[in-house]
C-alpha cells in the first residue's frame, strides 16, 4: 500500500492546486481529505469536465470531485481489492480503517504487473521532430503531451506493466527536457540510463553506445509511437523463433485510384478497377539479440533497416512480428491530433 499524503488536498483547494498535486504523483489522482477522512477523489477527467463547464484554475474544487469514490478496507485481501477495482475499471483504491479514516492507497497496477524481466528496453528519443514544428520548437517530440502525459511516459508505463524495469533513453535534441522529467526513473519503479548522441546517429547508431554487459535480447522502440502491443508476447516470440533480430510490422493498404492494366507486349490481358495492394511496413519496434548489436558500427550514423539488411545478407535469422494492436506513429500534425482524440479510448487514464 502506498502513502497517500503526497496526493492529498484540502476540500478548499483550487483546481490549480489539484492539477499540481496530480502532476507530482504517478497515479493520476488526488484525494480530497479533511481531518484524515476521505471526502472524495479528483482526476484529470474531472478537471477537464470542469473546464468544459466554464470552471477556471482559480476556482475551488468544490462540486468538481467525486464524493462517492470506491474504497477498500484493511480487512480485505489483496485478491479482493484487485477484483473490486477491476470490476469498476479503476486503478486506484483508497484504503480506510475500521473507523473510516484514510490510511493509504492501493495502486492496482502494482499487483497486475508480471514478474520482473532482466531484458533491457531502449527508447529512441533523440529526433528533431521537424515535421511537427512549431510544436517541437521548444519540446522534443517524445515529450509532447498526448492524453494527459508525454508520449514517452505512456511508452514507459506500457513496458513497466509487462515487468520491464531496465531502460535506456537515447537522447540528443533538447535532451535536458527528458532528463529533468524522468530523472533516474525511480519514481516509476524502474531504472533509466541515458545514451547521449553527440552527433546524429540514425535509428540504430546509438545502440553502439550500450554497455557490453547486456547479455539478453533487448527491445528497441521509437519514442514517438503509441501502441498497446503486448511486449511480453513480442519478446517470447523472438525467443521461441531463436531469431537474432525481430521487427514488428504492420499491414498497410494502398488503394490505387485508377484502373490497373496488365499487359503482355501490346496486348491487354486484364483490367483491375481501383485495386487495393497490401504491404507490411516497419512499425518501429524491434527485438535484437546481442550478436546482432555487434554489427552496428561505433558512433556512426546507421539506420535500423540497414542493420536488418546486413543480417539478411549474412544469412542470419531475421523474423517479422505482425501487429494488429493499436499503433500510431506521431509524425505529422494530423497524427498528433488523431492520437489525442483516441487516447482516452485506447489507454487507461
Amino acid at each position: 500500500m502506498r502513502n497517500s499524503k503526497k496526493i492529498s488536498i484540502s476540500p478548499k483547494a483550487t483546481i490549480k492546486d489539484a492539477i499540481e498535486t496530480i502532476d507530482k504523483g504517478v497515479m493520476q489522482i488526488a484525494l480530497v481529505v479533511k481531518n484524515d477522512c476521505l471526502l472524495g477523489t479528483i482526476t484529470d477527467g474531472d478537471i477537464r469536465r470542469g473546464f468544459l463547464n466554464g470552471r477556471s484554475l482559480a476556482d475551488k474544487i468544490e462540486g468538481l470531485y467525486n464524493t462517492t469514490p470506491l474504497t477498500g478496507t484493511l480487512g480485505q485481501t489483496r485478491e479482493d481489492l484487485v477484483q473490486l477495482a477491476l470490476t469498476r475499471g479503476i486503478k486506484q483504491l483508497p484504503i480506510l480503517d475500521d473507523t473510516g479514516k484514510l490510511i493509504g492507497i492501493e495502486y492496482i497496477d502494482d499487483y497486475l504487473r508480471g514478474p520482473e524481466k532482466p531484458n533491457t528496453i531502449v527508447l529512441m528519443a533523440g529526433g528533431l521532430g521537424n515535421r511537427l514544428r512549431p510544436l517541437t520548437e521548444k519540446t522534443p517530440k517524445p515529450m509532447l503531451t498526448v492524453g494527459s502525459k508525454p508520449i514517452l511516459e505512456t511508452i514507459l508505463e506500457s513496458f513497466s506493466h509487462y515487468g520491464f524495469r531496465n531502460f535506456y533513453f537515447s537522447v540528443n535534441y533538447k535532451a535536458e527536457k527528458i532528463r529533468s522529467y524522468f530523472k533516474d526513473g525511480s519514481q516509476y519503479g524502474v531504472s533509466i540510463s541515458y545514451l547521449n548522441e553527440t552527433t546524429r546517429l540514425g535509428t540504430a547508431g546509438a545502440l553502439s553506445l550500450l554497455p557490453d554487459s547486456i547479455k539478453e535480447p533487448f527491445i528497441v522502440m521509437n519514442g514517438d509511437l503509441l501502441t498497446n502491443v503486448n511486449f511480453e508476447r513480442l519478446l517470447n516470440y523472438h525467443l521461441l523463433a531463436k531469431a537474432e533480430a525481430t521487427m514488428c510490422v504492420r499491414e498497410y493498404k494502398l488503394k490505387i485510384p485508377y484502373g490497373v492494366v496488365k499487359t503482355e507486349g501490346a496486348s491487354i490481358q486484364e483490367i483491375i478497377e481501383k485495386p487495393t495492394q497490401n504491404f507490411f511496413v516497419n512499425a518501429g519496434i524491434y527485438v535484437l539479440s546481442p550478436s546482432a548489436q555487434k554489427l552496428i558500427p561505433d558512433n556512426s550514423y546507421f539506420d535500423m533497416p540497414q542493420l536488418f539488411q546486413n543480417l539478411i545478407d549474412e544469412k542470419r535469422k531475421v523474423c517479422s512480428f505482425p501487429i494488429t494492436d493499436y499503433w500510431m506513429d506521431i509524425g505529422q500534425p494530423n497524427d498528433f491530433d488523431q492520437a489525442n482524440s483516441e487516447y482516452d479510448e485506447i489507454f487507461d487514464v
